[in-house]
């Protein structure tokens, strides 16, 4: 199984390790493409602040990301699964997982990523600001910058087991399954669900929707499930007490799509 999870805007500080060996990332296919956008994110914090505030949507209280950037190549790293914080790694708690879990992980998660394309939470990396949404002079917008060397590594790396797609709308940019990949690939929509004057209505919410991910990832990893497909995903998650509600696509080549319901946000 393979879980596609997207990065967190807020990250760790980077780490006292030894400063970034790009080449030694996982994925080796993506080198090129990781040091161009790289180099341009440096060039654009280096020239010129207020510029690179712009480019990269940041307020005025985060102008010091900038010059977090321009140290990206001479900075410490730390494993990329200790950098990425927020809501969703918070339920994921990778340090709380015992040696097995944490071993499946190593080998199941992968964290796409605006700078790096996508890396795996054993990757050492140093702490950054780049969002996918980002056009870095030089590169253009990032999400369609990525889609032609991802396609060429993505499915090497799904193999031919189960994808679990947490990506948010901006990150599901850089790649989209297609083909006998695409049929494997299960996307997961958190929804809660409330009764109001004896009307059931549905939403997303933002925060709680990355928290469920994250507990699901965490489940997963804990149970040692390893569903061979959609169908087999979605018994073992009503298996683990998820509400889920799923139909296999009505076309070939396409991916299953899951609601989760909850009706507790926490």
């Amino acid at each position: 199984m393979l879980v596609l999870l997207p990065p967190s805007e807020g990250k760790a500080a980077s780490g006292r390790g030894a400063p970034l060996k790009i080449e030694s990332l996982s994925l080796p296919g993506l080198t090129g493409a990781r040091t161009a956008v790289l180099d341009a994110l440096v060039e654009l914090c280096a020239a010129d602040e207020e510029k690179a505030r712009g480019v990269l949507g940041l307020s005025e209280g985060l102008r010091g990301e900038i010059a977090k950037n321009v140290e990206l190549r001479t900075a410490g790293t730390r494993p990329a699964g200790e950098i990425y914080t927020g809501v969703l790694y918070d339920a994921l708690d990778l340090a709380s997982l015992d040696a097995a879990a944490r071993r499946r992980a190593r080998t199941s998660l992968l964290v796409f990523s605006g700078l790096w394309g996508a890396v795996r939470v054993v990757d050492r990396i140093p702490s950054y600001r780049c969002s996918m949404g980002v056009k870095l002079p030089g590169t253009g917008a990032l999400g369609a910058f990525w889609r032609t060397p991802m396609a060429e590594v993505m499915p090497e790396a799904a193999g031919d087991g189960l994808v679990l797609d947490l990506r948010s709308s901006a990150y599901t940019a850089a790649w989209k399954p297609k083909g006998a990949v695409a049929e494997r690939t299960a996307s997961v929509r958190v929804l809660h669900s409330q009764v109001v004057d004896g009307v059931e209505k549905r939403s997303v919410v933002s925060h709680f929707n990355k928290a469920t991910k994250g507990r699901i990832v965490r489940d997963l990893l804990v149970a040692g499930a390893r569903p061979k497909d959609p169908a087999e995903l979605v018994e073992v998650l009503r298996d683990l007490g998820y509400v889920v509600e799923a139909e296999a696509p009505a076309r070939s080549g396409r991916p299953w799509e899951l609601d989760v319901v909850v009706t507790e946000i926490h």
